[in-house]
C-alpha cells in the first residue's frame, strides 16, 4: 500500500497515524513549506501543492501511489484535484488501487432533527455543502469510469486532541448556544483514521457516514466538558440573539441526527462512540491539548 493524502491537515494526520503499520510509504501534501516538518513528524513525506498546479516532484511520487485520499475541500469552480486530473486518474496515478474522497453530513441538509442514513436525499443548505454534492458527484463518476474502488466518508463534526471543548474553555471562547431541538453528531479524529483505514483495507466502495452514535444538542457537550474540567459552565446565550458569523449560524440551519449503520454492518467498531467517553478519556490522559 502506497498511500498520498491531499490535504494533510487535522483529519490527514489521523489518517497516516492509523496507516502507518500497513502503508510501505505515505506522502501528504501541503500549501506551506512551513509545515513540512509536521507532515514528517506524522510519518509522512511531504509535498507542496498549491491547489492549482502539480509540480514534478509530486508527479513523480503520484507514479507510485496505490491508495489515494482527498482531503482537500472543493471550492470554485470545483475541486482542485480533479481540475488537475482530468477524466482519468490513473494519467498521474497509473498503479492507482483504491480511492477515498472525504465529505461531510453537510450535504444531507436539514431533515428538522430525523435521522439520515447513506440514502437519504442531499438536500444542502449551504453554499460549501452544495459544492461537496458536486464533488462527490465528479470523484465517483470518474472512480466509476477508471474502475478504481471509490470510498466517500461523510464526516461529521470533528474534535479530538487540540480541538475540543476544553480548547475552547482555556481560550476563553467557550459558549453555549441553545437552539429548540437542534442536534448536532461528531466524530473524534482517531475514528476518521481507523474508519478510512478499514476501508481501504476491505477495497469499499461507496458512501459511508463517519459519525458518532449520540447526536445531542452542542451545549450539553460543553457543560459535560465544565463538569470534567470542575468549572462553571458559560451561561446559556439563545441562538436567534447570539453573535455569530455568517458560516458558524448556516451549521444551526442543518438538523438531523446521523447513522453509522452501514460501515458497523462490515464490522467496523468505533473506539469514541458517544462524547461523554471521548471527552473523559482526552481530560484524563491529558490529550485535550494535543
Amino acid at each position: 500500500m502506497q498511500v498520498m493524502i491531499f490535504g494533510a491537515g487535522y483529519s490527514g494526520k489521523a489518517i497516516a497515524n492509523a496507516l502507518k503499520t500497513e502503508a510501505g510509504t505515505i506522502s501528504g501534501t501541503t500549501r506551506s513549506e512551513d509545515k513540512f516538518p509536521d507532515l514528517t513528524a506524522a510519518g509522512m513525506a511531504p509535498f507542496l501543492f498549491d491547489g492549482v498546479h502539480l509540480n514534478d516532484d509530486l508527479i513523480a511520487a503520484m507514479g507510485n501511489v496505490t491508495h489515494l485520499v482527498q482531503s482537500i475541500a472543493p471550492g470554485r469552480p470545483g475541486d482542485p484535484l480533479l481540475a488537475l486530473l482530468g477524466d482519468d486518474p490513473k494519467r498521474f496515478l497509473p498503479k492507482l488501487e483504491w480511492m477515498a474522497y472525504l465529505s461531510t453530513v453537510g450535504v444531507y441538509g436539514d431533515h428538522n432533527g430525523a435521522w439520515v442514513d447513506e440514502k437519504s436525499p442531499c438536500r444542502p443548505v449551504s453554499t460549501r455543502s452544495v459544492e461537496r454534492v458536486a464533488a462527490e458527484t465528479a470523484w465517483a463518476a470518474i472512480a466509476e469510469k477508471a474502475n478504481v474502488p471509490l470510498s466517500i466518508l461523510r464526516l461529521s463534526g470533528i474534535y479530538g486532541p487540540g480541538r475540543n471543548a476544553f480548547m475552547n474553555f482555556e481560550k476563553g471562547t467557550a459558549r453555549r448556544l441553545v437552539k429548540k431541538d437542534q442536534v448536532f453528531n461528531r466524530i473524534r479524529v482517531e475514528d476518521i483514521g481507523a474508519a478510512l483505514a478499514f476501508l481501504a483495507r476491505k477495497n469499499e466502495r461507496g458512501i459511508f457516514n463517519v459519525t458518532d452514535d449520540q447526536p445531542c444538542p452542542p451545549q450539553d457537550v460543553v457543560s459535560f466538558a465544565a463538569t470534567l474540567m470542575d468549572v462553571e459552565p458559560p451561561p446559556e446565550q439563545a441562538f436567534e440573539t447570539a453573535d455569530l458569523t455568517p458560516m458558524a449560524r448556516s451549521f444551526y440551519g442543518e438538523n438531523k441526527r446521523v447513522s453509522n449503520a452501514r460501515i458497523r454492518g462490515l464490522g467496523f467498531d468505533f473506539r469514541f462512540p458517544e462524547y461523554r467517553s471521548s471527552l473523559k478519556h482526552l481530560w484524563e490522559t491529558g490529550l485535550w491539548r494535543g
